[in-house]
Formats: C-alpha cells, sequence, structure tokens
C-alpha cells in the first residue's frame, strides 16, 4: 500500500550522502503531528513524513506490524528513499522496529519514541465503545465535533486526538478506518512473535519520556537482544508525547544522534 506523504527538505537539496530521514507518528495521529521535528530536519536532510494506513489521507485496510512496515518500505521504493533513517513514536516506533527488523538493508539507523518491542502502550487512551455508531450531523465544525464526543471522551486530550480524525464540514463523518484500526488494536497494543535469530546491527536510539511508563526496565533484555547497538536516552519532564512535551531537547538529541550516523 503506498502511503500519504508529505515531503520536505532543504533548498538546494542535500548532498545524497544524507540519508532521507521517514517519521511514523502514533496511534490516531498523522504526518503533521510531527511537524516540528520535520521542519527542523528538513532544513538539511530530506525528510518524508507517512500517514500510517488507516490515518491521515492514506488507504484503509487491515493492520499489523509486519503489514505496516511493508508498507512504509514500498513508499519508500516509490519515492526512491531508500536506505533512511527512521523516527517512529509510539505505534510508528513499532513500526519503524517491525522494518528495520525484517528489511534492516532499508534502514540506515533507527529512532525509536517511547516504546519499546513487547505488550504495551495505548491503553491509557481508554476508547470508548459506539465511536463507530456516532450519529454525525448534516454540518460538523470543531466546537460541535468536541460537543459530539464529550459523552463518550472525558479526556481532553484524547478527545483532541479523535477530533482531528474527522472530516468536518458539510459531509461529515470519520475520515479514518476506525473499524480496521480496532479490530486491530490487540496487535497494535501487542508484539508480534519474531524468528529466534531476529536483530538489528545498525545504530538505534530509544528516547524516552521520563514521566512515561511505556520504556520499562522488565523491556531491556528484548531491547538488548534486538537491538544490540542501542542507547536509551530519558528526557526530565516528558510524558509520552515526548516531541511535545520537551521539542527543544527532542531534537538535540535527534539531530545529534543523525549526525553521528
Amino acid at each position: 500500500m503506498l502511503l500519504n506523504v508529505i515531503e520536505r527538505g532543504p533548498e538546494p537539496p542535500a548532498a545524497p550522502a544524507l540519508a532521507p530521514v521517514v517519521l511514523l507518528h502514533g496511534l490516531f495521529g498523522r504526518a503533521r503531528n510531527l511537524g516540528f521535528v520535520q521542519r527542523r530536519l528538513s532544513a538539511t536532510r530530506r525528510t518524508l513524513a507517512m500517514d500510517l494506513r488507516n490515518h491521515g489521507a492514506s488507504p484503509h485496510g487491515p493492520m499489523s506490524y509486519p503489514i505496516m512496515a511493508e508498507d512504509v518500505a514500498e513508499t519508500m521504493r516509490a519515492h526512491h528513499a531508500l536506505p533512511a533513517a527512521q523516527l517512529g513514536h509510539s505505534m510508528g516506533g513499532k513500526t519503524a522496529m517491525m522494518l528495520a527488523l525484517t528489511q534492516p538493508e532499508a534502514v540506515r539507523c533507527l529512532i525509536v519514541v517511547d516504546i519499546a518491542p513487547g505488550q504495551g502502550g495505548f491503553d491509557s487512551l481508554d476508547l470508548p465503545q459506539g465511536l463507530e455508531t456516532l450519529h454525525f450531523p448534516a454540518h460538523l465544525d470543531l466546537h460541535t465535533a468536541n460537543d459530539l464526543l464529550r459523552p463518550l471522551i472525558d479526556k481532553d486530550t484524547v478527545r483532541q486526538l479523535m477530533v482531528q480524525n474527522m472530516r468536518l464540514g458539510d459531509n461529515p463523518g470519520w475520515a479514518i478506518g476506525l473499524a480496521d484500526i480496532q479490530a486491530a488494536l490487540p496487535a497494535l497494543m501487542g508484539w508480534p512473535a519474531l524468528p529466534p535469530d531476529a536483530c538489528y546491527t545498525g545504530p538505534t536510539l530509544f528516547i524516552r519520556g521520563e514521566q512515561s511508563r511505556y520504556i520499562q526496565p522488565e523491556n531491556e533484555p528484548a531491547m538488548r537482544r534486538l537491538f544490540p547497538n542501542h542507547q536509551l536516552e530519558s528526557i526530565a519532564g516528558a510524558g509520552h508525547w515526548v516531541h511535545a512535551d520537551a521539542p527543544q531537547r527532542f531534537c538535540q538529541l535527534v539531530e545529534a544522534f543523525l549526525a553521528e550516523h
């Protein structure tokens, strides 16, 4: 599946020796969620922020990490962006890890943001039942969309995340593949079985939010086994949305890692 891509780069274009950077968002996100990071990186490098399947403007279909990793690889091939550095947050981080483990030749280096290769992630969203049967009015604006979801979603942050996935205006509805996402949630919160020799030996950076619980000490054996050449950085005061909570420190870590590798 070819994914929707937002591409940015320097003018004039960067030297070919600099690998492009692919940016992958988290669950119920979209490519533009990583816009601040992309703008910083695109000053010196070609960057491709992708809407993963069922998100943003990309096509819909069944989801699993192997399928999503192949989507990313296919889209990179179509854009002549192989190999590339991979930067993925949460679900996008698991997708990037799966790509590195299954098609290591496509990955120059790997940056995984606040997620581990294992069970976990997303359960704090507490998504309610009934989203798929929500009755949309004839016209929907941002204020009305918030009111429509408020009885179903108490948390402001989760509600704002879901509002961005609604189609506003005179033909409102869900812009995302909601049924496919909901069907895949157990797989997205999990981590597929891998061959015993699965391993990505390229340079890998894990960045966690100090206040997030998605990378725990019990994840470290799998991280060492699957990504033996990894380092782990923690950003003080940041939660799961590390790049939004501490954008300057986050970009410093990313830019230093890319410059080294």
